[in-house]
């Protein structure tokens, strides 16, 4: 296949791939679609795992297989590893045998040794500056990417990053909306019972979430759909004793 035949491939590939992803219906499916994508499109990757980023929490939501989570979860117990530095020093991190890394001496040990992992490739997932987590490719393979391993991975991680953020800015929304119905369906149930207008409502729910350190959503579906043990809200009477006084 000539150069110019190679890049017509690789753009089709690419158009294919983010009208795929942006298809996904929700977090979870354009995780998990994403790391499907990157072992049937990137060279020399056997195995795709996400590092997740929410505060400083990580975690890895999604992966081809076992060995993506076995490995992460060795970076997660030494703290060290290509995901997470790919995610802090916002580079691309590679190796091609880490039996003699360096870099990460424990993880790395550790890694080969009980999983059999010798090639890691790590691009950091953004958007606008904003980290989202890291993309993880891996093989048993030594030197198992090369060049164009690492320019298809990083064009893939980029569509890979928008298509995260759009879904995960839609599921934001989503429970936005989510959370607004619920509120509004519990303010007239207390307008209702307790012959109150829509603020003296909202006041109630309002003053229950802060006494209680629960979220506003979370009292409002208490009212909405009681549960059969105690309720975590105190009676809606109680409530409006208390804003009567």
């Amino acid at each position: 296949m000539s150069s110019g035949d190679e890049r017509e491939a690789s753009t089709e590939t690419f158009a294919e791939m983010a009208r795929a992803l942006l298809a996904e219906a929700d977090v979870q499916q354009t995780l998990q679609r994403i790391v499907d994508l990157a072992v049937e499109t990137i060279d020399g990757c056997d195995h795709a795992g996400i590092t997740f980023l929410k505060g400083k929490q990580v975690t890895t939501p999604a992966a081809s297989d076992d060995v993506p989570r076995i490995v992460d979860t060795l970076q997660y117990e030494t703290d060290e590893g290509p995901c997470l530095s790919a995610i802090r020093e916002h580079e691309v991190f590679q190796t091609g045998d880490l039996g003699r890394e360096e870099r990460w001496p424990e993880f790395s040990a550790r890694a080969q040794r009980e999983t059999g992992v010798t090639s890691m490739l790590a691009f950091r997932l953004f958007v606008e500056g904003d980290t989202l987590g890291s993309l993880n490719l891996y093989s048993k393979e030594a030197d198992a990417f090369d060049e164009r391993s690492r320019t298809v991975g990083l064009v893939f991680a980029a569509h890979a990053a928008v298509a995260l953020s759009t879904a995960l800015h839609d599921e934001q929304m989503e429970e936005a909306l989510q959370s607004r119905d619920l509120i509004g369906q519990a303010k007239g149930i207390l307008m209702a019972r307790e012959g109150i207008t829509a603020d003296q409502a909202f006041e109630m729910l309002r003053r229950a979430s802060q006494r209680l350190n629960v979220k506003l959503r979370d009292v409002a579906d208490e009212i909405v759909s009681p549960s059969q043990s105690p309720p975590s809200a105190p009676p809606a009477s109680a409530e409006g004793e208390q804003g009567g006084t």
